[in-house]
């Protein structure tokens, strides 16, 4: 029987089965798509709760005055920002994300606002991060490992490019407590796709999202492939019942 290579093995794209090669050009046609809308409909979607999680999410990490942090999967480039605020002049944040639309628009964004020195910007997979090994003191991301081809793939890569003594912090969406999961349920299903139709004219791709999140593994499932990944001392807490969770690794 022939071995199947990673591009053919099969992974989720919301409820479907598609191959890993395939998943990476619907990931990326989606966030083409919804680049323009994507902060207004993370705010309307979490009713801005997203926003006080990410402060917190860098409230919790171990990212100092004048580190190196790669934060990945950075989108409209709102943790860069807080990260090269962290950093200051004496640090280096690299913003790295798949999508050049999304990447792009993070870049723009931040110069609009006068953040230029100090943040280097790379398109890449974060299954194939184009860095030396143990380079960076800390990674970062943010609402993107559910929506990479292969969850540890991903951080097996992460883990090669950080330094020994660094750390992981990953923020996610992930299952919430039973008390809640009927009417989150309800809201995944209704509420972000009819939110996705009328306010960004995308019905489709905010249907992928919430299925995206109703497919991700459960925290203990994601704290076991950190353990298998090589990372060590993995915790997680929970936000809001378990709605999102932060995770964080070592590396020895």
């Amino acid at each position: 029987m022939k071995e199947l290579n990673n591009k053919d093995k099969l992974t989720n794209f919301g409820f479907k089965k598609v191959s890993e090669k395939e998943k990476v050009s619907l990931v990326n046609n989606v966030f083409s798509s919804v680049t323009k809308n994507y902060d207004l409909m993370n705010d309307l979607m979490s009713f801005g709760l997203h926003r006080v999680w990410k402060k917190y999410f860098l409230h919790c990490s171990n990212i100092r005055s004048g580190d190196k942090v790669l934060d990945l999967a950075s989108g409209t480039g709102d943790i860069t920002k807080l990260v090269h605020k962290i950093v200051g002049e004496s640090g280096q944040v690299i913003s790295c994300d798949i999508n050049y639309e999304m990447l792009s628009f993070g870049r723009d964004n931040l110069i609009d606002q006068g953040i230029i020195n100090g943040i280097n910007y790379i398109q890449s997979d974060a299954l194939k991060l184009p860095f030396q090994n143990n380079y960076f003191d800390h990674v970062t991301m943010a609402f993107g490992l559910r929506n990479t081809a292969n969850i540890s793939r991903a951080l097996e890569s992460i883990h090669r490019v950080i330094k020994p003594g660094g750390s992981v912090q990953i923020l996610e969406f992930s299952k919430p407590e039973e008390i809640i999961q009927k009417p989150y349920d309800v809201f995944l299903d209704n509420f972000i796709p009819t939110l996705g139709k009328y306010v960004a004219n995308d019905k489709d791709s905010y249907k992928y999202l919430a299925e995206s999140i109703k497919m991700h593994p459960s925290q203990k499932e994601i704290i076991k492939q950190m353990d298998d990944s090589g990372f060590v001392n993995n915790v997680y807490n929970n936000l809001l019942f378990g709605v999102a969770s932060i995770h964080r690794g070592y590396k020895i």
